[in-house]
């Protein structure tokens, strides 16, 4: 049994590593696609990533929740929300990336966590403890700083911290899973996405048809650059802890980062560097006190077990199992934390959804 547990968990980790990995690469793909415009490759991506979920589903005969989803406005309304967020998160992205903002992109989803913590105390009226405060602090102090360095706010990392942010906050009310909702949030993007294709191509602007099947192929391919990274996160995210997607997740922007710097060769002055370290400084706070309040919490949740052990008689006390709770206690000490902000919403959407399937309890 620990056996297959370590080989799962293996697994888990390997999919993790793809998926994350996938994403920091990811700059390298935009530009490839020129001389398409960041618009036109954004529709591409949502109608080609309704293509491929289309496929997986059809494949996995996994359509009994479009029915359910249909008979309930509120959730469709949430959907409809998220489609239009990670809407702007993408097409600001792709402009970053083929405009020469890699570093500067990598920087909103470095500055994600933050702002999660933020919108959590400003709407969900969450109370955060003295680390995390002090780590809101220096975020805010590193922004200031690259005000200052760039000349201007850093828009592009606010835009694409404070949408992403949005979409992970949303996803969770929704509480459908990870492919389930690529599929929704898709289907409402595509005849947008489809018209303005459309409309390109009368105009004569299109390049889908005009740069060779080269060209064609690269751009149905967003799909597969947009689907294949998910499904590893979800192979991920049903076999390792939260806490552990929450570490792996800064492989995303750091690999961007890099890609910034030494691939895309983008200007890193003093006053930029300065900003970076701050923001750097403010997640080393946020993971250690994750960390520290995961152990506090498995620490209780072990007590508490003993105690129970001790008073056989005690109802209820058979539920108890320190070895799954604490895992599971590690996850929900970082998600509070923010360091695993939209990985550990798609996450739990995941679970939930695979629970549904008989491949692990549904939580």
């Amino acid at each position: 049994m620990a056996g297959k547990s370590r080989g799962e968990q293996r697994i888990g980790l390997l999919n993790g590593f793809a998926a994350y990995g996938m994403w920091g690469l990811v700059p390298l793909f935009w530009p490839l696609l020129k001389p398409a415009g960041a618009i036109e490759i954004l529709a591409h991506r949502m109608v080609w990533s309704l293509a491929v979920v289309g496929v997986l589903l059809l494949v996995m005969r996994r359509w009994a929740w479009a029915g359910e989803l249909l008979r309930q406005p509120r959730k469709l309304g949430l959907i409809t929300i998220a489609a239009a967020v990670i809407t702007v998160n993408w097409g600001v992205y792709i402009w970053a990336v083929n405009s020469g903002h890699v570093v500067e992109a990598s920087l909103g989803y470095f500055i994600n966590p933050l702002v999660t913590i933020a919108m959590g105390v400003l709407l969900l009226k969450e109370r955060l403890r003295p680390v995390q405060w002090a780590a809101v602090g220096v975020g805010a102090a590193a922004v200031l700083v690259l005000t200052i360095g760039y000349g201007r706010p850093p828009w592009i990392s606010l835009c694409l911290a404070f949408s992403f942010a949005t979409y992970g906050l949303v996803k969770k009310k929704v509480n459908l899973g990870g492919l389930e909702s690529l599929a929704a949030e898709s289907t409402i993007q595509f005849l947008p996405a489809l018209a303005y294709l459309l409309w390109l191509g009368s105009r004569g602007d299109a390049t889908f048809t005009a740069q060779g099947p080269g060209h064609a192929a690269l751009l149905a391919a967003t799909g597969v650059v947009t689907a294949i990274p998910l499904i590893s996160f979800g192979a991920a995210a049903i076999r390792v802890p939260l806490s552990t997607l929450g570490l792996l997740q800064y492989m995303a922007p750091v690999f961007q980062f890099l890609l910034g710097i030494f691939y895309f060769h983008e200007a890193m002055p003093a006053e930029r560097w300065a900003g970076f370290a701050l923001v750097w400084l403010a997640l080393s706070l946020l993971t250690f006190d994750a960390l520290r309040a995961a152990r506090r919490g498995a620490r209780a949740l072990r007590a508490a077990a003993a105690a129970a052990a001790a008073a056989p008689g005690v109802p209820g006390s058979e539920a108890v199992s320190p070895g799954g709770t604490g895992a599971e206690a590690t996850g929900i000490a970082v998600v509070a934390a923010g360091t695993a902000t939209e990985a550990a919403g798609i996450a739990a959407d995941t679970v939930g959804s695979t629970g549904q399937s008989g491949t692990h309890p549904a939580t």
